[in-house]
């Protein structure tokens, strides 16, 4: 048996906007609502059906399912509806104060009090502020309450006055056939009064926006990209809500030296090819100034010598990272005729014991070339 559309039991079109399905959903909930239509079997099966439809369109992804399979998206033994009115009192909850001998709780804070929203700013650092710790001060263009009606959005105390509608309660009885439904005055919006007068600052809103400053300590051993969160400096709330959160993200800019792995330090530094044969004291840069190391003669290039403790200090443990120090054997360049005729005689002093490596890599490279020539 083909079952009914679901657009179809609401009403509605397949491009219907979620408010548009709630709003067919709560018109018919109320005409077959089986309270309203004692002993009538009809009321009741539409009431189930329309429930169905509105617990799979009211939902995105079970929407895009169903726009995509229909009913066979949810299978034979598949339930998506729960057979309770639990959906309809929810939808309704905000709006009905007492309805089918139910209370529900209507308060100025919960309606018309609101959060302000959280907010982010980008901050960029060099390394070595992030490995030490600094304080900054910053400026953030944010929603602030307004000073001239302190958030009220009136012109004065005087600008409120009795919603003639409600008659001050902030809620209306609505009486239909044996059904007293207590809803929010949609006057005054709950609050009892209006205003007559609004701030000429911020025209009714109660926020204007500000640029404002804002100071905060950045720990030292941060890492790229972490966040801080300064709780309450963010948008001001509405009528009176909290204000939201302010995030800073920090950014590390690129070091002209090192880089950087958690909290170990890393570098390369160029040597001279005299330095690395006869060795001896070079200086190394560090986040905490010069640090001398013994170089031992004949070091190779691409050697690490590993200093302790002179990386960075890790945020979340009580210890210092390492810094690694390469060392890069460099090339001389630009020689003259007589520079080169110097290395040139310098070649022809040296032996094979005074070049391990390379004798060693000739030796293999020879053996590879006596297998490759047995192959053929």
């Amino acid at each position: 048996m083909n079952k009914e559309d679901y657009y179809s039991i609401l009403g509605i079109s397949r491009s219907a906007s979620d408010m548009d399905i709630k709003k067919a959903y709560k018109k018919m909930a109320m005409k077959y609502h089986p309270d309203r239509n004692p002993g009538d079997k009809t009321s009741e099966d539409t009431f189930k059906k329309i429930g169905e439809a509105y617990e799979v369109l009211s939902d995105p992804m079970k929407r895009q399912t169903y726009d995509q399979y229909g009913h066979s998206g949810f299978g034979q033994s598949s339930n998506t509806y729960s057979n309770s009115t639990s959906h309809f009192r929810d939808i309704f909850g905000d709006i009905f104060g007492d309805i089918f001998g139910e209370k529900t709780k209507t308060t100025k804070s919960k309606y018309y009090s609101q959060r302000g929203s959280d907010l982010l700013h980008v901050i960029k650092i060099d390394l070595e502020s992030a490995a030490k710790g600094i304080k900054t001060v910053f400026k953030v263009n944010t929603l602030v309450v307004c000073d001239k009606c302190s958030g009220s959005g009136a012109k004065n105390k005087s600008s409120f006055v009795k919603c003639n509608r409600c008659d001050g309660h902030g809620q209306i009885k609505i009486e239909q056939g044996f059904i007293t439904i207590q809803q929010t005055c949609n006057k005054c919006n709950g609050e009892g009064s209006v205003i007559k007068e609004v701030c000429q600052f911020c025209y009714g809103k109660g926020r204007v926006k500000s640029e404002k400053s804002v100071s905060t300590q950045i720990p030292s051993g941060i890492n790229d990209d972490d966040k801080i969160r300064l709780s309450g400096e963010g948008e001001a709330g509405i009528n009176g809500g909290p204000a939201g959160d302010l995030y800073i993200q920090i950014k590390i800019k690129k070091h002209d030296i090192f880089t950087r792995q958690n909290s170990n330090l890393y570098c390369e530094l160029p040597i001279t090819f005299l330095k690395s044969a006869i060795g001896g004291e070079i200086e190394v840069p560090s986040l905490y100034g010069k640090i001398k190391i013994r170089l031992p003669k004949e070091t190779q290039s691409n050697k690490v010598f590993r200093i302790k403790n002179k990386g960075m200090k890790s945020l979340r443990e009580a210890s210092v990272g390492d810094l690694f120090c390469k060392v890069i054997v460099e090339t001389p360049v630009g020689l003259t005729d007589m520079q080169l005729k110097f290395l040139y005689d310098f070649e022809k002093m040296i032996s094979s014991k005074n070049k391990p490596i390379e004798e060693k890599w000739i030796k293999s490279f020879g053996d590879f070339l006596k297998r490759l020539e047995s192959d053929i």
